[in-house]
C-alpha cells in the first residue's frame, strides 16, 4: 500500500472506529455505526479504499485519475474506490477522507454530533 498513514488519519478523526467485517474482509471505519471508508481487496486481489463523496465530487475525481472508479460493491452514485497501488495524490484522498466524514457527520442528530465534539462517545 503506497499510503500508510490512512489507517491513523481516519482514526484521528472525531468518534471513528475501526472494526472489521470478516464476511466481506473489510477494515471498516465508523462513526456512531455509519461507515465513512473501508479497506479490502477488490475481486482480483488489489487494495481499495472506499469512501462516501459529494456525487459531482466524485464524478470529476474519476474523470481525472484512473485509479479512482464508482464505489467498489457500494452505491456508484456517492461511493468512490480509490486503488491504493495507484497514483492518486495524498492530498486528493485527504480531500476524499474529509468529505466523506463531513457528510456521514452531518447526517447524525444534532444530539450525536455534540456528543461526539464533546468526546462522549466514541462510536
Amino acid at each position: 500500500m503506497n499510503y500508510e498513514w490512512l489507517d491513523e488519519y481516519l482514526l484521528s478523526k472525531l468518534g471513528v472506529n475501526k472494526d472489521y467485517k470478516e464476511e466481506w474482509e473489510w477494515d471498516r471505519y465508523l462513526i456512531n455505526g455509519k461507515m465513512i471508508a473501508a479497506i479490502c481487496t477488490d475481486k482480483t486481489g488489489k487494495e481499495i479504499i472506499t469512501l462516501k463523496c459529494e456525487p459531482s465530487f466524485g464524478e470529476e475525481l474519476r474523470i481525472q485519475y484512473e485509479d479512482i472508479i464508482p464505489g467498489y460493491y457500494m452505491n456508484k452514485v456517492h461511493w468512490n474506490s480509490v486503488y491504493l497501488e495507484g497514483e492518486v495524490p495524498d492530498e486528493v484522498i485527504k480531500d476524499m477522507i474529509n468529505q466523506s466524514y463531513e457528510l456521514v457527520f452531518n447526517k447524525l442528530s444534532k444530539k450525536m454530533q455534540k456528543e461526539i465534539r464533546n468526546g462522549d462517545k466514541n462510536d
